[in-house]
């Protein structure tokens, strides 16, 4: 395990499911945690708990990720607080699960405020203060190159996600910061309760994968901690896909 000791960490959406898991990876490798959550207070407490139970300083913070100028005050609080900011893993993810033509406006501007413009302007906020040598990590999904049923928002949101993660790669690069994206395949949380067909969902996620068991948030985490660490510098703009092989079966 490498160590990320006396790193400064952000996670958004970190209170539950992923966001949760990766806290906590984060934090086993010394690393202190900022995470911002929206609704759920109890977790979110019962989160920042088991965070500082590492032995690390962590700050919990509530921030609606769909307001533009939230933005740039969570990661001032964050420096604020912590003192500087080496790692920014954009997690949060929100979306309204219908078909295309059943869905409205407002419904496609929730989901693309919040899964692909708030990682847009965490990225550009958190750069300004970033030091050489940091990391910025976007959760992903398979979604965004499959068609999955009711999945049209978010898919569409997630493979902005991807392009924005290619394009921030480049951008950053001159700043010495490392970009990329990890995709998670199926994985148990409470997010599958947004399916219209969750049950079908959850068993799917469930079963196990051609790697012998199901995907679960700490596979997904102990990647995206390997990504922030030097061992993966010299990768840059990538979607790393989480899936124990689902998505290249056919089953």
């Amino acid at each position: 395990m490498t160590s990320l000791k006396g790193k400064v960490a952000l996670v958004t959406g970190g209170s539950r499911g992923i966001g949760r898991a990766i806290c906590l990876e984060l934090a086993s490798r010394g690393a202190d945690v900022a995470f911002n959550y929206f609704r759920n207070h109890d977790a979110a407490r019962a989160a920042e708990a088991e965070i500082t139970a590492k032995g690390v300083r962590c700050l919990r913070v509530r921030a609606h990720l769909g307001e533009p100028e939230t933005v740039p005050e969570l990661i001032s609080k964050v420096v604020s607080d912590l003192g500087k900011l080496d790692i920014l893993v954009n997690n949060a993810a929100s979306g309204v699960m219908r078909p295309a033509t059943e869905l409205e406006p407002k419904h496609w501007n929730w989901t693309l405020d919040i899964n692909a413009r708030a990682p847009w302007l965490c990225a550009v906020e958190a750069a300004k203060v970033m030091p050489v040598g940091a990391h910025i990590v976007n959760i992903s999904s398979p979604g965004s190159t499959r068609v999955l049923p009711d999945y049209f928002a978010v898919g569409v949101s997630k493979a902005a996600l991807e392009a924005l993660t290619r394009y921030l790669a480049i951008e950053l690069a001159p700043k010495q910061i490392a970009v990329n994206a990890v995709s998670a395949g199926f994985v148990q949380t409470d997010a599958l309760e947004a399916f219209p067909d969750s049950a079908a969902v959850k068993q799917i996620a469930s079963r196990s994968t051609p790697a012998g068991r199901a995907v679960t948030p700490e596979d997904v985490a102990k990647v995206v901690a390997w990504l922030c660490t030097e061992d993966a510098w010299m990768i840059r703009g990538q979607t790393i896909l989480i899936d124990g092989g689902e998505t290249i079966s056919y089953r």
